[in-house]
């Protein structure tokens, strides 16, 4: 025979678990420390810099002639 399951449990279960999972995910999203996010923040800006300093066309829209 089939398992009698109590609905109101089971959503309330189940909203738990999503809840629980939501947290998890905004943990790892902002659960960072300081240095760690310093560290990304200079390490993004270097590597515009690093792009910017190898275009072939200018801020200035000079093509270089």
């Amino acid at each position: 025979m089939a398992e009698i399951v109590n609905l109101r449990q089971a959503r309330k279960h189940k909203a738990r678990a999503d809840k629980e999972r939501a947290a998890e995910q905004n943990r790892v999203l902002h659960g960072r420390t300081k240095s760690e996010k310093t560290e990304a923040k200079q390490s993004s800006e270097k590597a515009v810099r690093f792009i910017d300093g190898h275009k072939r066309e200018r801020p200035d829209g000079n093509s270089g002639k």
